[in-house]
C-alpha cells in the first residue's frame, strides 16, 4: 500500500471521538476551540526521540500511547483536566502496519480521557513524535512548583523505580521472575498517567510536578521555584514487588526510585493542616499514596536512613545535554 502525507491522516489520524467545544478539528489551517466561560488554558508539549526516549524495538503501539501518556502527566502535575491535543509524526517510511499500530495505542488513551485529537503534522523523517496538550483548569486553581513551604509533607503516587527497571531488562538485564519482568517492562512501555488524582489535589496540595526525570530532578524543580529544602525518608520510598522480584540489590533499588525518571507518577507538596483532607481523598484514588518526606529550609535535598550516605552524591535525573 502506497501512503502519502495527507492519506496517512486522513485514513489514521482523523479523530475518532468529538468534543461540543471544538469547533474546527483536523483537516484545516488551524483548529478553532472554544475555552468554558470561568477555566484556563494549560498547554504542555513533549518530544519523543527514538532511542533517546524509547528503545528503538520498542512496540508501535506502545509509542502512540506513551506520547500521549507523558503529556497527559503534565496536564495531571497542574491538576488540569485534558480536552485537546496536537500530533507531529516524524516517519522514517509510511509503514501502514507501524502506523495503524501507533494510532491504536495514541487513539485508546486519548478516548479513555476524552481528548479529541484537532490538527498536527505528518513528515519523513527519523522516528520523532512530538504531541502538544492542552487541559482545562478552573481560575486560579492550577497546581505549580513554587507552593511548597517549610513543614509541609511530601508525598508520592504509586511506586518509583519501576521503568528503570523495565529500562535495565530491555538493554539486556536479566530478571528470573517473568511476571515481575512483564510488570517492569508494562510500566516502562504504557505508564499510567494520574491526572484524576492531579484534579484532586487542587486546593489540597501547595505544590506538584510528575517524575519524568527522576524524583531527585524533579523534587529538585519544585524546591528551587519554592525557595526551599527537602528530607527524603529513604525506607519510605515506594517500591513495588515486581521491582523487589527483578533488582536483588537494595541500593540499586533505590538508585532507580530516585533518579531513574519515566514513572510519571506524581510528586506534591500538602500542608500539614491539609494531611486529613488527602488522607480521605486518596482513599478513592486507583493508585496507593506515601509520605516520603518533608519540605524544610534552605536548599537542596538530603537523604536518610539505611544507606544514604552511598547515595548523597547521586546524580539528580536524567539530562539531554549532560555529558
Amino acid at each position: 500500500m502506497s501512503l502519502g502525507e495527507f492519506s496517512i491522516i486522513e485514513r489514521y489520524f482523523t479523530s475518532r471521538s468529538h468534543r461540543d467545544d471544538v469547533l474546527l478539528g483536523v483537516g484545516d489551517d488551524a483548529a478553532l476551540l472554544k475555552l468554558p466561560p470561568g477555566m484556563q488554558l494549560a498547554v504542555s508539549i513533549d518530544t519523543l526521540v527514538a532511542g533517546r526516549h524509547f528503545p528503538a524495538d520498542t512496540a508501535a503501539e506502545a509509542i502512540g500511547h506513551k506520547a500521549l501518556a507523558v503529556n497527559l502527566s503534565d496536564m495531571a502535575a497542574m491538576g488540569a483536566e485534558p480536552a485537546w491535543a496536537t500530533l507531529a509524526l516524524t516517519l522514517p517510511e509510511p509503514d501502514p502496519i507501524f502506523i495503524e499500530a501507533f494510532a491504536g495505542g495514541f487513539f485508546r488513551l486519548a478516548q479513555a480521557y476524552g481528548i479529541e485529537l484537532v490538527g498536527g503534522d505528518t513528515v519523513r523523517g527519523p522516528l520523532t513524535v512530538t504531541v502538544q496538550i492542552h487541559g482545562l483548569v478552573p481560575d486560579g486553581e492550577a497546581l505549580l512548583r513554587s507552593g511548597a513551604c517549610p513543614g509541609d509533607y511530601l508525598y508520592i503516587t504509586g511506586n518509583l523505580g519501576d521503568a528503570g527497571g523495565g529500562l535495565g531488562l530491555r538493554q539486556g538485564g536479566n530478571c528470573s521472575d517473568s511476571q515481575a519482568a512483564a510488570e517492569l517492562l508494562a510500566r516502562l512501555d504504557y505508564p499510567e498517567p494520574r491526572v484524576a488524582e492531579g484534579c484532586a489535589l487542587r486546593g489540597v496540595a501547595s505544590a506538584a510536578i510528575d517524575i519524568s526525570d527522576g524524583l531527585l530532578a524533579d523534587l529538585g524543580h519544585i524546591l528551587e521555584r519554592s525557595g526551599c529544602a527537602a528530607e527524603i525518608d529513604l525506607g519510605a520510598l515506594p517500591l513495588s514487588p515486581a521491582l523487589r522480584g527483578c533488582v536483588t540489590n537494595q541500593q540499586e533499588r533505590l538508585k532507580l526510585a530516585l533518579s531513574a525518571g519515566d514513572d510519571y507518577e506524581l510528586c506534591f507538596a500538602v500542608p500539614p493542616h491539609r494531611r486529613s483532607e488527602l488522607e480521605a481523598l486518596s482513599r478513592s484514588w486507583s493508585c496507593a499514596v506515601s509520605c516520603i518526606g518533608r519540605v524544610s529550609e534552605g536548599a537542596g535535598i538530603t537523604l536518610k536512613g539505611e544507606g544514604s550516605d552511598a547515595l548523597q552524591g547521586l546524580v539528580a535525573g536524567f539530562d539531554h545535554f549532560r555529558r
